[in-house]
């Protein structure tokens, strides 16, 4: 996987080198894009730049992030106000909802300020669309803690990510699911993190290598 990876930054990376050598990132998020129970540095917007710069020397990326564990997107929508980020950036990634389907907030809600995320997230990115992309939601009904209630769980994921898949492809803005990948840590305890309802550094790394090719490699 490793040697994966790093085909994969090279090819990236040059792409952006035909930028200049900075890009600007910022990822949008809850407890996933922070990395509860495994660290900032272990989380996938870290990884991700992590891996871009091993393309080559001298490449920076400034890296923001706007997420805190248990949010919602009314969360997300107040702390972005709060925060009031400066762009453009080059790359905006979203990913929300989690925690609208643990505390059982209606799917309406869901839609409604998904869609204004999305399009904040549009605006922060210059207006182009193609510099932002969306993260679906992870199934955490694998995990060791809720895997007894996984049947009523995960279900639930599909229909939010449904929304949000819908809403991205509304706003022409590329998709990247990560749910499948999430699923393959049921009684896979290395993807699992310590406190059993999050996700580990090497199921990070899995999304990395999904955002890498089907996004990226895909935009370049």
């Amino acid at each position: 996987m490793k040697k994966l990876l790093a085909v994969l930054a090279v090819l990236v990376v040059f792409a952006f080198a035909n930028k200049g050598d900075e890009i600007k990132y910022l990822a949008l998020g809850d407890s996933y894009t922070i990395g509860t129970a495994i660290g900032k540095q272990n989380a996938y917007p870290v990884l991700l730049v992590d891996s871009m710069k091993k393309g080559i020397p001298n490449f920076y990326a400034d890296l923001d992030v706007i997420a805190e564990n248990g949010w919602t997107t009314r969360d997300l929508l107040n702390g972005i106000a709060k925060e009031n980020p400066k762009g453009p950036y080059d790359m905006v990634s979203l990913l929300i909802g989690v925690n609208n389907q643990y505390q059982h907030l209606s799917k309406s809600q869901y839609k409604t300020e998904f869609t204004q995320l999305l399009e904040k997230s549009i605006a922060l990115a210059g207006g182009k669309k193609e510099n932002v992309f969306v993260i679906s939601i992870p199934d955490y009904g694998v995990c060791t803690v809720a895997v007894e209630n996984m049947k009523s769980i995960s279900p639930d994921i599909d229909a939010f990510n449904e929304i949000n898949k819908s809403v991205a492809e509304e706003y022409n803005v590329s998709y990247v699911d990560i749910t499948e990948i999430s699923r393959t840590a049921k009684g896979n305890e290395s993807l699992i993190a310590s406190d059993g309802l999050h996700f580990s550094s090497k199921m990070h790394e899995l999304w990395v290598r999904e955002i890498m090719s089907e996004y990226l490699l895909e935009r370049f």
